[in-house]
């Protein structure tokens, strides 16, 4: 059975590799008006990205989100997976690609993932792993700009490096199906076991302080050029916020405020909608028979011998 390390062992792990490989880098955040004073949207279509460090909570939230909203989650993971899968023109260049460790050219990811983004229009969405680079940025927003569907909520969250650090450190994972585990606040019943199947737990290969420093070091290279390119690019229509906090209970209410300010109905009063909408289509297609139901099951009734 695998042994949890002490909380006291990981914090001199943390201390000697984590300070001496750590970029000293400042956070950053947009220049914009405090959470709370944002007025509400017109209507219009939450189209958003969000921006945060590795382990920062962008997988959490953006799950509350799509779990509590009538909002489509765009994967450009599952965009690829789904474009090889179907063996389509740009699926097998892809496959290409991949199969030689290369990494995809940007014009190849904004074609795949401008083509989702099309089909729908006047929806509300958000984009995940996608853009990553500067260029990659200014391609997505030059198109759906072109198209009349520029973005209109860019997040920036801002989770202190030592907590992410804390988080990841007292993580681990039950690998067969996915389910998390931390010391700090949702520890296994029995240490080292998953819940569930009774099962090792094993610690990711990148969450260690180097790793982790490496990881960090790339975000801030890529991703501050990003944030700078839409705090001096945005559309007028588009909100920048930051919001700051060490956990995703913490950042998940400042959120809400700021997506509740477009409008957008809970994820259960959609469902009850288009139950509703499939229902009067069958009992259109009903009445087009001009039969009635309960005599259309007697019509088809077997006479009696």
């Amino acid at each position: 059975m695998p042994r949890i390390p002490s909380r006291s062992a990981w914090a001199s792990a943390r201390i000697c590799q984590f300070s001496s490989s750590t970029p000293s880098h400042k956070a950053f955040s947009f220049s914009l008006k405090p959470v709370g004073l944002e007025e509400p949207s017109s209507g219009q279509p939450l189209r958003m990205l969000m921006f945060g460090k590795p382990g920062a909570g962008k997988g959490t939230l953006s799950t509350r989100l799509t779990q509590k909203y009538d909002i489509n989650f765009i994967s450009t993971g599952d965009i690829l997976r789904h474009e090889i899968a179907e063996r389509t023109e740009i699926g097998n260049v892809v496959e290409e690609i991949v199969a030689k460790g290369g990494l995809l050219p940007d014009d190849i990811m904004i074609r795949m993932i401008s083509g989702k983004l099309d089909m729908l229009t006047d929806k509300h969405w958000i984009l995940d792993g996608f853009p990553r680079t500067l260029g990659q940025g200014e391609l997505l927003d030059t198109h759906l700009r072109s198209t009349g569907q520029p973005l209109s909520l860019i997040i920036n969250l801002d989770v202190p490096d030592e907590v992410i650090l804390d988080r990841i450190s007292d993580r681990w994972v039950h690998v067969p199906s996915g389910r998390v585990y931390n010391l700090s606040y949702n520890r296994p019943k029995v240490e080292g076991r998953d819940d569930l199947t009774g099962e090792p737990l094993t610690k990711r290969p990148d969450d260690n302080p180097e790793i982790f420093a490496r990881r960090l070091k790339k975000f801030y290279e890529s991703t501050s050029p990003l944030i700078t390119y839409f705090t001096s690019r945005a559309s007028p229509s588009t909100k920048l916020v930051t919001l700051s906090g060490k956990t995703s209970d913490e950042i998940w209410p400042k959120l809400e405020e700021v997506v509740d300010t477009f409008l957008i109905r809970p994820r259960t009063e959609a469902r009850v909608e288009t139950r509703e909408r499939e229902r009067e289509k069958s009992l259109r297609g009903t009445i087009g028979l001009n039969i009635p139901p309960d005599r259309n099951r007697h019509f088809t009734k077997k006479p009696s011998v």
